[in-house]
């Protein structure tokens, strides 16, 4: 693996212990931007600033504060802070299997990929045991001074740890409304289902690229060339509210272009 390791650790289940590697799995891509002054076009930092003197306030000098429900404030400082984090550790300890794809995809957060660290036997024991049980393991851990749990499981024959996020932050559907709306007729479905099967096909991430930040990128280049940056307005196509006519309008496109 070409890629760089950024953290380390030791899976452990029953009496077996996997050391692994952590290896980011997504990258982030967004186009980032420096502040400049307008005047001078000289960078500026920020800053923090005392609203009632405008004077600058240093960060060793800023304290943190919560607000209550009841607006009290309550301040913690750095003391505060140390005493509540957990110990840190290596151990990445498996708490239970799960039949593959039990875990709904609203709580995955943040995917690594888990490379061998030196025990090439025991990784190998480790996806020959995942790939015949079916099974993900539900994990937790301790990672830069923080906790996380995630769920081991397998992609491609390859292990990885996708990070779960934690109960109350996933809202429950039972919060949303029912969905409502006029039945389709016999007509109407049977269109339906024809469009959904003219426009199926396989998952290729390559098909979907971030159309923003390449329109970001071009902007830049059009502007460092010193050239006049040309408008060009996405389409939108106007909604109808007559469903079987929208319906229809769409399977006559898909047929042409097909």
């Amino acid at each position: 693996m070409t890629a760089r390791a950024m953290w380390k650790g030791a899976i452990h289940f029953g009496g077996m212990r996997v050391p692994v590697k952590f290896y980011a799995a997504v990258a982030d891509k967004s186009v980032h931007f420096r502040l400049l002054h307008e005047k001078d076009q000289v960078p500026v930092k920020q800053a923090m600033v005392n609203p009632e003197t405008d004077d600058v306030v240093a960060q060793s000098e800023a304290q943190y504060a919560y607000v209550t429900e009841d607006h009290d404030w309550v301040v913690l400082d750095e003391e505060d802070f140390d005493a509540i984090e957990p110990e840190a550790s290596r151990e990445i300890d498996i708490l239970h299997f799960l039949p593959a794809g039990v875990i709904d995809h609203r709580w995955y957060l943040r995917p690594y990929y888990l490379g061998p660290d030196g025990d090439e036997a025991s990784y190998g024991a480790l996806i020959k045991a995942l790939e015949q049980t079916g099974r993900e393991g539900v994990a937790r851990w301790v990672m830069r001074k923080k906790t996380y749990v995630g769920a081991l499981r397998l992609y491609h024959g390859y292990p990885v740890m996708v990070s779960l996020r934690h109960d109350g932050e996933v809202v429950s559907i039972d919060e949303l409304k029912a969905p409502s709306g006029r039945k389709l007729d016999d007509k109407e479905q049977d269109m339906a289902a024809q469009l959904i099967d003219m426009l199926a096909e396989d998952f290729d991430p390559a098909d979907y690229e971030n159309s923003h930040r390449e329109r970001i990128l071009d902007l830049i280049e059009t502007k460092r060339r010193g050239e006049s940056v040309k408008l060009t307005p996405i389409k939108q196509r106007e909604p109808s509210d007559n469903v079987a006519e929208a319906l229809e309008a769409s399977l006559k496109r898909e047929r042409k272009s097909a």
